[in-house]
């Protein structure tokens, strides 16, 4: 097998890997489908956090739901977001993104939380006669909006539990930042003291988010971290059977709802106890969450609880500086030690460029430059056969009805000539794995979204409008396979010419950054070629 049908086999191979998984989640039950089931309760606590019972957060009305869609709502604008909060629970049951637009409808701003979507942050208290998300609470008078030079805006909502507790929940948005500040404040007027414990979770139903596409399958749903388990994601369907793993009580780590670029996560204070949960609320609907318990409250006092929410896109160096782990959900799976620098790199080159075209480019010339003894071995291998094809074809024709004897010439006429037929499949191999970091690191860059290069991709992330670049790609493509060996089979040499068809017709949906990738490394890899060629062929072997 020469190097050219070694490197597109592979490619190839990996991208029916994709399909293949594709076609397995599309086929998967939804959870719909599926009868409803009684809300499980939590595990018992073994260290003093309470387990959650089934009349609290699990059971209750969630965004979605008829009892919510009619109550009261406030509407918070910052220079970032674009927030309603409901009066029912005190939920953030919608959160439009004003810096980042929308996947199908460019004019319109990305939405994160909506209730079409079924998808809201949800907080609220276990305990007796406590409000939660099924409680009703009074909001501020008329919508809110950050001031100019103000840096902070705070939304106060109030509650009133049994037995003389009142319960103060306070948003606090910031300027510039996607973290929100949640916090709780228990007056107990009571007579006796009280034990709450706060819980706060993610609802969402099991969608995949807008633009996804069989070609680009990422992962949607509940993620945990802790730093003895470290990043764990959790797959809806497991939820549903009942098979989901939550990490136990940790005095550290965050829950998080995932999807493509984006994330939503509570996090609770450094050192506080807590306990993590996932289940099935209802028809097509799941809740990750976190309980974390408070002091004890004396009657006549008071005690707080504080927590953040952050809702945004998943840009990795403001992650790793919210919460210790949180960048490690932008998922580049088992190639990550291979993915991260790509980025770096990526990154690094972005900010001289302060193009991320640019900076695609210049990252495919950079591998190429370290790649470059490992591909000219291949290149020079390929050169050879090149040269060697007419006499194999004659070995063929001479041997036509003696396999084994046409197999010993064909050794023969490599060992005289001094050439190894698979010499470039190890730099070939080495380079793959690189390809497939790049790719996941192309597909996953929430900074790409909505990027330009120059003049019609006006979005790297998404497929090129006029499939321009995915043509150009093709061409660089049919002129690699005219200069690299023509198989002596006729079958396969066919075969050959038409694999660039086949991959044109496949890049045609795929992110134009990739492509541009793409087109760029054949354009520098058919350089590389011709000259190698001109060289073996200067150098005396001729086919003759």
């Amino acid at each position: 097998m020469d190097n050219q049908r070694l490197i597109l086999l592979l490619v190839f191979s990996f991208s029916l890997i994709m399909l293949w998984e594709a076609w397995v989640k599309q086929g998967q039950p939804v959870a719909g489908a599926v009868a409803p089931v009684p809300t499980a309760t939590a595990p018992a606590s073994t260290s003093g956090v309470p387990a959650v019972p089934t009349a609290k957060p699990g059971a209750a009305a969630v965004p979605g739901a008829p009892a919510a869609t009619t109550a009261e709502r406030v509407t918070i604008r910052t220079d970032l977001f674009s927030a309603e909060i409901s009066a029912q629970g005190g939920d953030v049951i919608r959160l439009e993104l004003l810096k980042h637009r929308a996947t199908e409808a460019a004019t319109s701003n990305f939405v994160l939380f909506e209730e079409k979507h079924a998808y809201a942050a949800q907080s609220g208290l276990i305990g007796a006669n406590l409000p939660n998300h099924r409680s009703s609470w009074s909001l501020p008078a008329g919508n809110l909006e950050l001031k100019d030079g103000q840096d902070e805006l705070r939304v106060r909502l109030e509650a009133v539990g049994g037995d003389g507790i009142k319960v103060a929940k306070t948003y606090a948005f910031t300027r510039g930042s996607y973290l929100i500040g949640v916090e709780h404040e228990v007056a107990n007027a009571g007579a006796v003291a009280i034990e709450p414990s706060a819980y706060f979770q993610l609802a969402r139903d099991s969608k995949p988010p807008e633009g996804a596409n069989a070609m680009m399958m990422t992962f949607t749903g509940p993620a945990f971290f802790t730093e003895a388990e470290k990043y764990h994601k959790v797959d809806f369907a497991d939820v549903l059977k009942g098979k989901a793993k939550a990490p136990a009580q940790a005095d550290n780590g965050w829950v998080a709802m995932v999807q493509h670029y984006f994330v939503s996560a509570w996090l609770p204070a450094a050192q506080a106890p807590r306990e993590f949960f996932s289940r099935k609320l209802g028809e097509d609907l799941f809740a990750a969450g976190v309980i974390v318990p408070m002091a004890s409250i004396a009657p006549g006092s008071s005690g707080k609880i504080e927590t953040s929410l952050y809702a945004g896109p998943q840009e990795q160096d403001n992650l790793a500086k919210v919460a210790p782990g949180l960048e490690l959900v932008v998922d580049y799976g088992w190639l990550t030690v291979v993915a991260a620098p790509l980025f770096w790199v990526l990154e690094w080159l972005h900010k001289i460029t302060g193009n991320w075209g640019w900076a695609i480019i210049g990252l495919t010339v950079m591998l190429k430059l370290i790649f470059f003894p490992l591909s000219a071995a291949s290149y020079k291998s390929m050169a050879k056969m090149r040269v060697l094809t007419p006499k194999l074809v004659k070995l063929k024709e001479t041997y036509a009805d003696d396999r084994q004897r046409m197999n010993q010439a064909m050794m023969e006429l490599y060992k005289k000539e001094k050439v190894n037929p698979l010499g470039g499949c190890l730099p070939i191999l080495v380079q793959i794995p690189v390809f497939i970091a790049l790719y996941w690191v192309l597909m996953g860059t929430v900074e790409m979204r909505s990027a330009p290069w120059l003049g019609w991709i006006t979005d790297l992330s998404a497929k090129d409008p006029y499939f321009i670049l995915p043509v150009i790609m093709g061409v660089t493509m049919f002129v690699q396979t005219k200069l690299n060996p023509t198989p002596p089979d006729p079958i396969q040499a066919k075969i050959m010419l038409w694999m660039p068809i086949v991959f044109t017709g496949m890049f045609l949906f795929f992110p134009s950054g990739l492509v541009l990738y793409w087109t760029v490394n054949n354009a520098l890899s058919i350089a590389q070629q011709w000259q190698v060629n001109r060289m073996i062929e200067g150098a005396g072997l001729k086919a003759h």
